[in-house]
């Protein structure tokens, strides 16, 4: 497992990440927003990017251009996003890297048929571009627990699309993160991404945790994703404030945590 972050959660300033990258002890970033706030890759500087990161030997982990994060009712907009995959493609390639990150076309609720078609399309422009997909569940969408994501990327059965899990996300949902996990573990290799952060239902709200401090249960989120062969990316998602402070704080409970997955196995 490797331990990263998105590093747009404390700055989209790339030079301050690669510092904060090295400094926190994490081994690599999720490409999001970089450079100012309306930066989103692939729209940024590839030349900057691959020169900071070839400078302190930092691999990016995944990208994330923000691809199907709308309804399946916005047929125009999610199929500019399969056009979009082919330029994610080549921005890919020129930082090294293949994993992409996208919605689940369920901001406002899942359409399980429609969904899988349109990620099943995806599938196979990324398959046919040397991409794997990592769709993710979010809190407050049609798509927000592992068993509702299982349930899609079964139904959309591409080996390109996995999933990108957030057991918090899934929390703060009203779900059960150990539950999903298991949805998403029955079929191996499905799980591509983990995102990280941790925190706890109250009074009807949700409240931040550092990572190991709240209800998602991450030794056993670790422990069980180690024992099934999972090695791919853990992305820090920073919560707290002030977002250095609290980043410093988080990554070095996540690398704790990797740490101690580790030894136990």
């Amino acid at each position: 497992m490797v331990p990263g972050w998105f590093p747009d959660t404390v700055t989209p300033d790339l030079g301050r990440a690669v510092h904060y990258t090295l400094l926190w002890g994490l081994e690599g970033v999720v490409l999001r927003t970089v450079g100012g706030p309306g930066d989103r890759v692939p729209h940024v500087n590839v030349a900057q990017v691959r020169r900071r990161l070839a400078e302190a030997d930092l691999p990016a982990l995944a990208l994330d251009p923000g691809l199907f994060e709308g309804s399946t009712a916005h047929r125009a907009v999610w199929m500019n996003d399969l056009a979009a995959l082919e330029e994610v493609a080549v921005f890919g390639r020129q930082v090294s890297c293949s994993l992409v990150l996208t919605g689940a076309l369920a901001v406002d609720a899942l359409d399980v048929d429609r969904s899988a078609e349109a990620l099943r399309e995806a599938g196979r422009i990324a398959a046919r571009n040397g991409l794997h997909l990592a769709v993710r569940n979010v809190a407050g969408t049609g798509c927000a627990t592992g068993e509702a994501l299982a349930g899609l990327l079964g139904a959309a059965a591409h080996p390109a699309v996995g999933a990108a899990w957030s057991p918090a996300d899934a929390l703060e949902a009203g779900g059960d993160p150990a539950a999903g996990l298991d949805a998403l573990l029955a079929t191996p290799g499905r799980v591509r991404l983990v995102v990280v952060r941790d925190g706890r239902r109250e009074g009807g709200g949700w409240e931040n945790r550092t990572p190991g401090e709240g209800e998602v249960g991450w030794a056993h989120q670790l422990g069980a994703l180690h024992a099934a062969g999972f090695d791919g990316p853990l992305a820090l998602e920073v919560r707290g404030t002030p977002r250095a402070k609290a980043g410093l704080a988080e990554a070095t409970a996540l690398v704790k945590l990797v740490r101690g997955t580790r030894r136990r196995g």
